[in-house]
C-alpha cells in the first residue's frame, strides 16, 4: 500500500510540473553521493540483512585450547577422543569440528573449532568443560568464538579510566519519612500496577504511583523495601526513589522467570528456562547473580533441570525455588544450594565455594540457614533400611564444625522451622507406628542460643492428630500450632519459656473446634490472625495471646492470601483472579475493625513494602512498650484532630445533601404552582388542591345489562 501511495505522489508531481514520466529514464537517475532522501534500495536492505547474519551468526562456535600436538598418524585417534567428549553436551554439525595443521610439521597446532547446532548447546558445552583435565599436560581451555572479536578490540596502550565529578543521588528511603508514618503497598489489576499509601486514619488508600503494563507478569518489593523489581522479556528492572518510582537498574536476561533479592538487598538472582533444539534434551537451565547497585554478573550457572532440583520444597516446573538460600543474616555473607550428597556453600567476597569444595553430607535432603546467624540446619533421612538413623544436624560456616546432631527413628517426613531471631529450630517429625501403616508426629526444640544447645521433645496430647499447620511468633518465644483431623482442627499455644523459667516448653491453651487451617503471627508478635482459606471460605479470627482472648471474628469470603503490614498495625486480606467473583482486597485493624474495603476487577497481586530493621535496641523498644502511655498522647491527639475533620466532613456532606434536597422540593412546589389552572380545569372547575376538602357522596347509577325482544301472540282476540 506505501508503494501505490508513494507512486501516486510522484504522479501527482509530475502532472503538476507537466513531466511526462512515460518519457523518464529511471535507471539514468544518479543521487547525490551520500544522500538516499529516505529511500532505502533493495541491494542495501539485503546488505543489512547479510550484516546481521555475519554479526551474529557465530554463537554456536566453540575454540577449544590445550589439546595434544600430534602428527597426521594420530590426527584420528585425537579427533575420536574429542568427538566423544563434546559430542555428549550438544548434537556437532556435520563437518563441525576442525583442528588446524601447521603446514611445515603437519602437525596439529593444539586447538580446534567445534561447531553445535544452537548458541545455547555452545554456550553450555563451554561451561561444562573448560578446565576439562585430558591427562596431567593436557587441560582444556574454552572460549566462544564470538569472544575473539572482542579481545581484539582492547587497545594495546592502557588509558586511565575518565573520572566523572560525584552526583549524589536520590534518597531512596525517602518513603520512611512520611510524617504521618504510614506504609506503602503494591497491587496489580488487569494491565495497571499501583503503589498506595495505606491512610487507614481516612479510611482509604492515597495514590502514589501508577503505571499500565509496568510489568509482564509480576512485581517484587526487594527484601528492605528500597526497591520495586518489575518483569520483562529481556529481563528484569528495579525502580525507587524519593518522590517517584524511576529506574534504576536494568538486569539484561532474556526470557526470566523467577527473582530472589539477597536478605541485605545488595544481589539480585535471576532465573529462566529454554527449550532446547533437540526435543529429546532437557531444558537449559540460567541462574544469574547480580550486583544490584551496578548490574554487574558477579556469577552464573547453567545446567540441566536435574542440576538444580535435588532436594527443597516448593517450585516451578519441578524446580526448587529458590534454588540458592541466602544466609549469614542481612550482611549477605553467604549462599548455598543443595545437590546429590552434597550442600555447596559460596561466600560472595569472590563468588566461589569456600575452601573450593562442597560440604559432603551422604542423601541430604534439605537445609535452611538461620536467620541471623551463618548455621546451617540440614535433615538426612534414613539409609541402610533403617540400620543409619534419621539426623538433623547444625553446622557452623565458614568452619563446616558440625555444632550439634540429633538422630531420629522411623522417620517418614520432617520438616524445619527457624524463628525469626534464630534462637529456636522447630523441627517437625513425621514417624512411622511400629506397624508401619500409619504414622504420628512429634516436634524436636532446639534452643540454639543457650549453652549446648538443648533438645526438647514435644507431643500433642493427641499424638496421633494431623499437623495442619506451625507457625512461630516473631521477636518471641511462643509457637502455634493447628492439629485434628476434623473438619473443625484444634489451635495450642505453646511457650518455651515455663512460669518458673526453668528452660521447658510449657502449652498455654487450646481452642477447641475452630474453621481455621492457617497461621499468620504480627510482624511485632503478641497478636495472630487465625484464617479459614479455601475450604473454610476466608473465616477470620483475630486473637490476643498474651491475654489468651480472641479479639474479633469477621469473614472475607472466598480469601485467597493474607498478609500483615510490616509494623503489625494493619493486615490486609484478598480475592485474587483464582476466583471470578469479589475480586480486591480488604484492610483490617490489628484487632479485627475493617476499615475500608477495594474492588478491583483481575485482582492479581497485593504486596506491602517492607521496612528495614529499626535501629532501636531490644532494651529501648522494651522500655517503650512499657512508656506507650507517655508517646501515645501525641498520636492520640493526631486522630482525635483526623475524626474531628471526618465528623466535619460528614457533617459538610450531610449539608449539602441538605441543600440539594431543598433546592429540589422549591422547583417541585414552583412547578407545582404554575400547574394549578390546568389541574383545576382537569378538576371540572374545583379550586382546591387539597383532598381533606373534598366531600365524599353516594351516587346511584343505573346500568342496562342486557335487552331482551320478544313477540307475544294475539289468542285472546280470538276467543
Amino acid at each position: 500500500m506505501a508503494d501505490v501511495m508513494l507512486m501516486k505522489d510522484i504522479e501527482e508531481t509530475a502532472d503538476r510540473l507537466g513531466i511526462d514520466l512515460a518519457q523518464v529514464d529511471f535507471d539514468a537517475i544518479r543521487l547525490p553521493p551520500g544522500e538516499d532522501f529516505g529511500i532505502i534500495s533493495d541491494d542495501e536492505e539485503v546488505l543489512q540483512e547479510e550484516s546481521l547474519e555475519f554479526d551474529s551468526g557465530f554463537g554456536n562456535i566453540i575454540v577449544v585450547d590445550n589439546l595434544p600436538v600430534v602428527p597426521p598418524e594420530k590426527f584420528e585417534k585425537l579427533e575420536g577422543v574429542v568427538r566423544k567428549i563434546f559430542g555428549q553436551i550438544g548434537v556437532i554439525k556435520d563437518d563441525g569440528l576442525w583442528m588446524p595443521v601447521d603446514p611445515s610439521t603437519q602437525k596439529t597446532l593444539g586447538y580446534c573449532f567445534i561447531e553445535y547446532g544452537t548458541p545455547q548447546e555452545a554456550e553450555l558445552a563451554k561451561e561444562k568443560t573448560d578446565g576439562y583435565k585430558l591427562d596431567r599436560a593436557h587441560i582444556f581451555t574454552v572460549n566462544m568464538f564470538e569472544d575473539f572479536d572482542r579481545f581484539m578490540k582492547v587497545p594495546d596502550e592502557w588509558a586511565p579510566p575518565e573520572i566523572n565529578p560525584y552526583t549524589p543521588g536520590e534518597n531512596l528511603q525517602q518513603w520512611l519519612t512520611d510524617e504521618k508514618a504510614r506504609d506503602q503497598f503494591v497491587i496489580r489489576s488487569g494491565s495497571d500496577t499501583e503503589v498506595f499509601w495505606n491512610d487507614a486514619r481516612h479510611l482509604k488508600p492515597e495514590p502514589v504511583y501508577k503505571r499500565p503494563f509496568w510489568t509482564e507478569s509480576f512485581v517484587q518489593w526487594s527484601s528492605l523495601g528500597t526497591y520495586l523489581a518489575t518483569i520483562h522479556r529481556q529481563g528484569a528492572a528495579v525502580w525507587g526513589g524519593a518522590s517517584t518510582f524511576n529506574r534504576l537498574m536494568r538486569f539484561a536476561h532474556q526470557q526470566v522467570k523467577l527473582i530472589d533479592f539477597s536478605p541485605g538487598e545488595k544481589y539480585l538472582v535471576t532465573y529462566s528456562s529454554h527449550e532446547p533444539s533437540n526435543p529429546r534434551d532437557a531444558n537449559r537451565i540460567v541462574i544469574n547473580i547480580f550486583d544490584v547497585r551496578t548490574g554487574k554478573v558477579m556469577r552464573d550457572f547453567k545446567g540441566s533441570p536435574d542440576d538444580f532440583s535435588t532436594g527443597g520444597t516448593g517450585g516451578v516446573a519441578g524446580l526448587s525455588w529458590p534454588v540458592f538460600r541466602w544466609g549469614g543474616g542481612k550482611e549477605d555473607k553467604y549462599f548455598a544450594r543443595i545437590g546429590k550428597n552434597v550442600i555447596s556453600v559460596y561466600e560472595t567476597e569472590t563468588f566461589s565455594l569456600i575452601d573450593k569444595k562442597s560440604l559432603k553430607v551422604e542423601n541430604v535432603m534439605d537445609f535452611c540457614w538461620s536467620p541471623t546467624d551463618p548455621i546451617i540446619a540440614l535433615f538426612v533421612p534414613e539409609l541402610g533400611g533403617g540400620n543409619q538413623p534419621a539426623r538433623v544436624s547444625l553446622v557452623q560456616i565458614p568452619s563446616k564444625e558440625e555444632l550439634r546432631q540429633k538422630n531420629l527413628f522411623s522417620v517418614s517426613d520432617c520438616k524445619m522451622y527457624w524463628q525469626s531471631n534464630g534462637d529456636y529450630l522447630a523441627v517437625k517429625v513425621d514417624r512411622y507406628t511400629k506397624t508401619k501403616k500409619s504414622t504420628y508426629t512429634g516436634f524436636e526444640l532446639f534452643r540454639i542460643k543457650e549453652r549446648d544447645i538443648p533438645i526438647e521433645v514435644l507431643e500433642l496430647e493427641n499424638k496421633n492428630d494431623k499437623i495442619i499447620a506451625f507457625a512461630w511468633e516473631p521477636k518471641g518465644h511462643r509457637f502455634a500450632v493447628i492439629h485434628g483431623d476434623n473438619p473443625r482442627p484444634d489451635i495450642s499455644f505453646y511457650s518455651m519459656r515455663s512460669t518458673h523459667n526453668s528452660g521447658r516448653v510449657s502449652k498455654l491453651t487450646t481452642l477447641k473446634g475452630k474453621q481455621a487451617n492457617a497461621l499468620f503471627w504480627s510482624p511485632a508478635g503478641r497478636f495472630i490472625l487465625l484464617a479459614g482459606l479455601k475450604g473454610f471460605n476466608g473465616q477470620l479470627e483475630f486473637y490476643n495471646v498474651d491475654e489468651l482472648e480472641t479479639m474479633a471474628t469477621a469473614e472475607h469470603f472466598m480469601a485467597t492470601d493474607i498478609e500483615w503490614d510490616p509494623t503489625g498495625r494493619y493486615v490486609a486480606t484478598a480475592v485474587t483472579s483464582v476466583h471470578e467473583m469479589e475480586n480486591g482486597f480488604n484492610i483490617w485493624s490489628f484487632n479485627g475493625k475493617l476499615l475500608y474495603r477495594i474492588l478491583k476487577d483481575h485482582f492479581f497481586q497485593f504486596a506491602w513494602r517492607p521496612r528495614p530493621p529499626s535501629f532501636l535496641t531490644p532494651e529501648k523498644e522494651e522500655e517503650i512498650a512499657k512508656n506507650l502511655k507517655k508517646y501515645s498522647k501525641k498520636y492520640e491527639a493526631e486522630d482525635q484532630d483526623v475524626s474531628m475533620l471526618l465528623s466535619e466532613q460528614e457533617r459538610e456532606k450531610r449539608r449539602m445533601l441538605k441543600e440539594e434536597w431543598e433546592k429540589w422540593l422549591n422547583e417541585w412546589k414552583r412547578l407545582h404552582d404554575e400547574e394549578k389552572l390546568l389541574r383545576q380545569k382537569l378538576r371540572d372547575g374545583e379550586a382546591s388542591d387539597e383532598e381533606e376538602e373534598y366531600e365524599a357522596k353516594e351516587v346511584e347509577v343505573e346500568e342496562i345489562l342486557d335487552v331482551t325482544e320478544e313477540v307475544l301472540s294475539d289468542d285472546f282476540d280470538q276467543e
